[in-house]
């Protein structure tokens, strides 16, 4: 199997339950911007395959789709420019009804989506994983995750470890290795906030978990059936 696939349809168990991707999938989460008024954040609408956010980029996908002339895109004309503005548009019914439709009845959306979790995800994060010098395809796995899951990779993260990067002269797989323990650790760690934000986010170990058992068993190429949280992919 060719290894970028593997990659997505482990990244689509992690962020919908499915190899394939549940395009149409609508979650509402409480990790929005922090609401100015009750210091907590406030809830957000999260769409697609790989689960982008009203207040992230989601209007950069619906501009894909209208770009490529989906059959409904004079329906989301009414609310681009309303995605990612307060108040969020979660208890907006018509538009929670639009998103599935558009997955669901067009296959527009569904290559938009492709379109744009390339764009704005895997491309950014294989021009960081090759511009720091990474080759195996794990080492790619564990950075596209990252720029899913946290938007990049996190600095803060490599702080806590001394290995550099293979193109500084560092070992790749002790660097993967060192950032997924950390990574690993740093989830774990909120899972008693006191923010549902933070809370959250030590429910998503599942992800580091995952190739912590990649690298235990040395399948640095991703030969073979990969466990993506009890979803084989063969």
């Amino acid at each position: 199997m060719d290894k970028k696939k593997k990659i997505i349809q482990v990244l689509n168990v992690f962020e919908t339950g499915v190899a394939e991707g549940k395009y149409h999938l609508i979650s509402v989460y409480q990790d929005g911007p922090i609401d100015k008024n009750t210091g907590r954040n406030i809830y957000q609408i999260t769409y697609g395959r790989s689960q982008t956010t009203e207040f992230g980029n989601l209007k950069r996908l619906i501009e894909v789709y209208m770009e490529m002339d989906g059959k409904f895109s004079n329906s989301f004309q009414n609310y681009v420019n309303r995605i990612g503005r307060r108040p969020s548009l979660r208890k907006n019914k018509e538009f929670i009804k639009l998103l599935k439709r558009a997955a669901l009845e067009d296959v527009v959306m569904k290559n938009a989506q492709d379109v744009f979790f390339d764009r704005y995800y895997y491309k950014p994060a294989h021009a960081w994983f090759t511009g720091h010098g990474f080759t195996l395809p794990l080492s790619l796995l564990v950075i596209y995750d990252s720029f899913i899951h946290s938007g990049r990779i996190l600095g803060k993260l490599r702080q806590r470890f001394a290995e550099v990067p293979p193109v500084e002269g560092g070992d790749e797989k002790k660097w993967i290795t060192n950032y997924v323990n950390a990574r690993h650790d740093w989830l774990l760690s909120f899972q008693y906030h006191s923010n549902p934000k933070r809370r959250v986010l030590a429910k998503t170990v599942y992800r580091t978990q995952c190739f912590k058992d990649l690298i235990a068993a040395n399948n640095w190429e991703l030969e073979g059936t990969i466990n993506a949280n009890g979803v084989l992919i063969p």
